[in-house]
């Protein structure tokens, strides 16, 4: 396969995960700039708080969908490496979208399209950490934060290729990274729980 052709499937793969769902089902749906309320993130959770739990599941649906999309382009193309490559772009595209200045959301759906569709057992494995933690504790960020640091792990132990490792590290840090304000809201205990309204 072209090197070519693998460079602009990783440029199609970032625009493909920069596209704002959360932003523009807000907007030109519901003529509200979610960037604006609750937590102001673009992502499903903040759209549930703020629109409800249809257009926060079209944002979700969206966000899955343009991650595994792009892995699927790179597999497609490329086999594993591919998909990785991919899948890294898509990442940084939602987590900084050209088309909000190169700001975004906070990477849990895009990545969790990504690993869906490249590692379904690690995402088989991660779903029930995630749903418990934030059962208990209802702090959706708490189980982002957690299976995001155990992703690269769970992929290792589960004899995932080393390009996927590697994939499931960047998503993962790119989370956590996009989290930082929540961890700090953790930490001091002001973090929002699910359920809690907008402001």
């Amino acid at each position: 396969m072209a090197w070519e052709k693998l460079v602009l499937l990783v440029v199609l793969s970032y625009f493909l995960g920069a596209i704002p769902f959360g932003y523009l089902v807000g907007r030109y749906w519901k003529g509200v700039d979610v960037r604006q309320r609750g937590s102001g993130n673009i992502g499903a959770t903040n759209v549930l708080r703020v629109l409800g739990p249809g257009p926060a599941l079209i944002v979700l649906a969206g966000d899955v969908g343009k991650g595994a999309l792009s892995v699927y382009l790179g597999q497609g193309a490329a086999g594993s490496v591919g998909a990785a490559a991919c899948g890294i772009a898509a990442a940084v595209g939602g987590a900084w979208s050209v088309f909000l200045r190169f700001g975004g959301g906070k990477g849990m759906g895009v990545g969790s399209g990504i690993v869906i569709a490249s590692m379904p057992v690690v995402a088989l494995v991660l779903a029930p950490i995630w749903g418990i933690l934030v059962a208990l504790t209802r702090y959706v960020s708490l189980g982002s934060v957690v299976i995001s640091a155990l992703a690269p792990l769970a992929a290792y132990i589960l004899g995932m290729p080393g390009e996927y490792v590697l994939l499931v590290a960047a998503v993962g840090g790119i989370a956590l990274i996009k989290h930082s304000s929540n961890i700090k809201r953790l930490i001091a205990g002001e973090e929002r729980k699910l359920g809690e309204p907008a402001d």
